[in-house]
């Protein structure tokens, strides 16, 4: 038996060009000899379509293009199709077996996750009886993503007599996710002794990326099949004796290529998927600037992206040199656009509102919102989305300006860790060098004043991105982060400022969630609040 996995990268709310997608890999497997087919999690519709799930004219589009999908189907194809499905007023996250020309079988999720970037119980019910199919001589038992990470719906198939285990996922991206996979589904293999077929999606929505990964487990948990990751793709299992036979295991990449790519990926479908021409970035020679840059080159191409300069007199002239080396290596449109005219009229302009005032971060702050007005200004005329190159640490503790370096449509790095902005740095440069050596040597400044160096103001990036591990992503309190070694200075200092910046981060732009909690749906903290625990 050869069945094929459609590792699919689906547009949300698209529902016919999803379902032409669908056929068109349909009839490559038919072509390829495949006779069953797997599609990801609501395949039909994408994933998440959020509150789209209360219009009934979305359901109603969804059970057109099912409608559609059994008439040009291959009739000697049986396909696994995932989409919403309303029943008598209520509504599941559904999988369909479509073959012969009709739907034959519709499997309700049962597992609604609640959690993370989650939320399906605001939208679905949860099913409770298991669904398997034979097809060809073998009988298939059909389950939805967080239905294989807990043991009741695997035994149920097992009881109605499955033979094979096939699972669609929408499971997205995070650091060593694949590992945790691996995991649970040999607890399972284990508990069933079932084979399993993971099949997964690929692509960037919002700030969710989903990366692919798909594959395929005998029933010993070993693995035999594994597709790649962050590719768009459609692939063969053959089965012997209702076991995986092993093929092609993909090599998995370091850390910093995976989170790289997941990157890339995320940018890259959310400047197309939403129809922007290009990208337009400011690049004022440090780190955080300089790998944004990278990444949207090798994301876009260089003819998709623009580079602004925009230098004030606090602005080193290494600054000036790197930068314009930088878009010299990577042959992008550079622009020099000095800012002392326009922040002198400010001064100017406020010169009597601030008498007896000293210079201070309203003067700092200033500068950066004089630059995301430009950015903002190129946008509108060109039709350019602004990227902001703020990374995870300088989120958290609110060290970046609100309407100035936060000012645009993508916040790229948001989730990446200062610490890990310079991994990725030197992992793109070892592919090929277009990050100049110096910016990835020199201390990091915003040079918003004279002499400034992040580290006049905050912790050891090593230090604060430890602290905002624990207190953000672990969710960890002061005292147990304090027993870890930290000095109660800096852990109270980052926290406090963590705390105190929420209402920043609410303003912030949405960007691509890598670690197991981004500051986005997976964090919801109040702005206003005391915590006095």
């Amino acid at each position: 038996m050869k069945l094929a996995i459609a590792q699919m990268n689906s547009m949300v709310g698209a529902m016919q060009k999803n379902a032409e997608r669908i056929l068109d890999l349909a009839r490559q497997a038919h072509d390829q000899g495949a006779r069953l087919l797997l599609t990801p999690e609501l395949s039909l519709c994408g994933y998440p379509p959020e509150d789209l799930l209360f219009r009934q004219d979305f359901y109603a589009a969804n059970q057109r293009a099912l409608k559609w999908l059994e008439q040009q189907l291959p009739s000697d194809l049986a396909v696994v199709i995932g989409h919403p499905h309303e029943v008598a007023g209520k509504r599941y996250n559904a999988a369909s077996v479509i073959h012969s020309g009709r739907i034959q079988a519709t499997y309700h999720k049962h597992h609604l996750p609640n959690y993370n970037v989650f939320d399906e119980e605001r939208y679905f019910e949860a099913g409770d009886l298991p669904v398997v199919f034979e097809w060809q001589g073998t009988r298939y038992g059909v389950l939805i993503c967080a239905d294989i990470w807990e043991p009741a719906p695997a035994l149920q198939a097992l009881q109605a007599n499955a033979q094979v285990l096939l699972v669609i996922n929408a499971s997205p991206y995070h650091l060593h996710k694949q590992q945790t996979r691996y995991q649970v589904l040999r607890e399972r293999i284990q508990e069933t002794g079932l084979p399993i077929i993971y099949a997964n999606m690929v692509g960037g929505q919002d700030e969710l990326v989903f990366d692919g990964a798909s594959f395929a487990m005998n029933s010993q948990g070993e693995l035999m099949q594994e597709l790649p990751m962050f590719e768009d793709c459609l692939a063969f299992v053959t089965l012997a004796q209702n076991q995986p036979v092993p093929t092609v295991i993909s090599e998995h990449s370091s850390v910093e290529a995976t989170v790289y790519q997941a990157l890339q990926l995320g940018l890259k479908d959310y400047v197309d998927k939403n129809r922007f021409p290009s990208v337009v970035l400011g690049l004022s020679g440090g780190i955080d600037s300089a790998l944004t840059l990278a990444i949207a080159v090798d994301a876009l191409g260089k003819e998709r992206v623009k580079t602004v300069m925009m230098p004030s007199e606090f602005t080193a002239d290494i600054s000036m040199t790197d930068a314009a080396e930088m878009a010299k290596l990577l042959d992008v449109e550079y622009s020099v656009l000095p800012i002392k005219p326009l922040f002198n009229g400010f001064c100017e302009t406020l010169a009597e509102e601030f008498t007896g005032k000293a210079f201070d971060t309203t003067e700092e702050n200033l500068q950066a919102r004089i630059r995301g007005m430009l950015l903002m200004a190129l946008s509108n005329k060109f039709g350019h989305l602004v990227i902001t190159t703020g990374n995870k640490s300088e989120t958290a503790v609110g060290y970046s300006t609100l309407y100035g370096d936060m000012a645009g449509g993508f916040a790229l790095i948001k989730d990446v860790p200062k610490t890990l902005v310079y991994k990725l740095a030197n992992y793109r440069n070892s592919l090929g060098q277009v990050i100049p050596e110096r910016i990835i040597t020199r201390p990091p400044s915003a040079e918003l004043r004279a002499d400034q160096t992040d580290q006049d103001s905050l912790p050891a990036y090593e230090i604060l991105d430890a602290i905002m591990e624990a207190y953000v992503e672990k969710d960890q309190g002061i005292e147990n982060i304090i027993k870890k070694g930290f000095a109660r200075a800096d852990v109270e200092r980052v926290t406090r400022l963590i705390d105190r910046n929420e209402y920043k981060r609410r303003q912030a732009a949405v960007g691509v969630r890598i670690t197991e909690r981004g500051f986005g749906k997976d964090r919801r903290y109040p702005i206003t609040c005391q915590l006095t625990f």
